[in-house]
């Protein structure tokens, strides 16, 4: 099981913070656990990366606004991509 996720960038914005960064879910994994460096995740928006059209969309498995920089979503297995979160 191997699921990892980086930060690339984080931006302040007024009283706000934006955080970039990639995730990928490796070895038959779906999905796992997104360190976003926010106190308070309000959103997040997902895309994947690939050379194919995915046949699910990944999707946040919390209910946001959260409270923690640790946000759990679900992929289909082997999937790499993109996310952005917005909060505090």
């Amino acid at each position: 099981m191997a699921f990892t996720s980086v930060i690339t960038k984080i931006r302040v914005i007024g009283s706000h913070k934006k955080a970039h960064g990639t995730f990928a879910s490796a070895d038959g994994t779906a999905g796992g656990n997104i360190n976003t460096g926010l106190r308070i995740c309000e959103s997040i928006e997902l895309t994947s990366k690939g050379t194919a059209i995915t046949t699910g969309a990944s999707v946040v498995n919390e209910t946001l606004p959260i409270a923690g920089s640790a946000i759990t979503i679900v992929t289909d297995a082997n999937v790499t991509g993109y996310w952005v979160a917005f909060g505090k």
